[in-house]
C-alpha cells in the first residue's frame, strides 16, 4: 500500500491569523509540506529504506521531526521539565532516541504521517493562543547548550522551522535516491 496525495496534504490548515504569527505558521507549513511530500506514492517498505551512508530514512526523518516539534512545543509551555535531561542520559537512552530515525516493525508511513499531522495541529493551535511570543524559558541542561540561556517562544518556533527545513532537504535527497522523484523541479 502506498501513501496517496490526500495523506501527504492531511495537515490541517493553520488558524486564521495575521502578522507575525501568520508568517511563522505559513513558513512552518511550507517546510512541513516539503518534508511530507517526499513520501508521496511510497510504500511502508520504501519509507524505511536507507539510501545513503547514514541511518536516515524518510519515515524516520518524519518521526524525528515530529518528536522534535512535540518536545519543543512542550518546552514553550512547560520549560525544561518537558525535555529529557541530556546530561543524565545513558547509552540505552540514546539508543532509544536513535529509533526515532528508523521505521520500526509494525510502524506504517500512514501512521507516522498521522502522528506528524496531529503534532502540527497542536503546535499551530499553541502558536495561535500563546499570550506572548517573547515569553522565555531556560534551556534544558545539555552539553550543546552553553551557560544559563533562555529562549523565547518565537526562538523555539524558529528552531522548529529550521529543524523541519533541514530534514526536508535530507528527505529530498533520500527520495531522489529511491526512485529519482524530487520535491521540486
Amino acid at each position: 500500500m502506498t501513501v496517496n496525495e490526500a495523506t501527504i496534504h492531511d495537515v490541517p490548515e493553520s488558524p486564521a491569523l495575521t502578522g507575525e504569527r501568520a508568517d511563522l505558521l505559513e513558513t512552518l507549513a511550507k517546510h512541513r509540506h516539503f518534508l511530507r511530500f517526499t513520501t508521496r506514492d511510497l510504500t511502508d517498505e520504501q519509507a524505511g529504506l536507507r539510501t545513503t551512508a547514514s541511518a536516515l530514512c524518510l519515515g524516520g526523518l518524519i518521526k524525528h521531526v515530529t518528536s522534535v516539534e512535540r518536545s519543543w512545543a512542550g518546552f514553550i509551555v512547560h520549560g525544561p521539565s518537558s525535555m529529557p535531561d541530556f546530561t543524565a542520559m545513558t547509552e540505552a537512552d540514546f539508543a532509544r532516541r536513535a529509533d526515532e530515525f528508523k521505521m520500526l516493525p509494525g510502524e506504517t508511513l500512514a501512521g507516522v504521517l498521522a502522528d506528524h499531522a496531529e503534532v502540527a495541529r497542536r503546535t499551530d493551535e499553541l502558536v495561535a493562543t500563546l499570550p506572548d511570543l517573547d515569553a522565555t524559558q531556560p534551556l534544558p541542561k545539555a552539553p550543546w547548550f552553553e551557560g544559563d540561556v533562555h529562549w523565547s517562544a518565537r526562538r523555539v518556533l524558529m528552531h522548529i522551522m529550521t529543524e523541519t527545513a533541514q530534514h526536508a532537504g535530507h528527505a529530498d535527497i533520500i527520495r531522489e535516491s529511491i526512485d529519482g522523484a524530487k520535491t521540486m523541479g
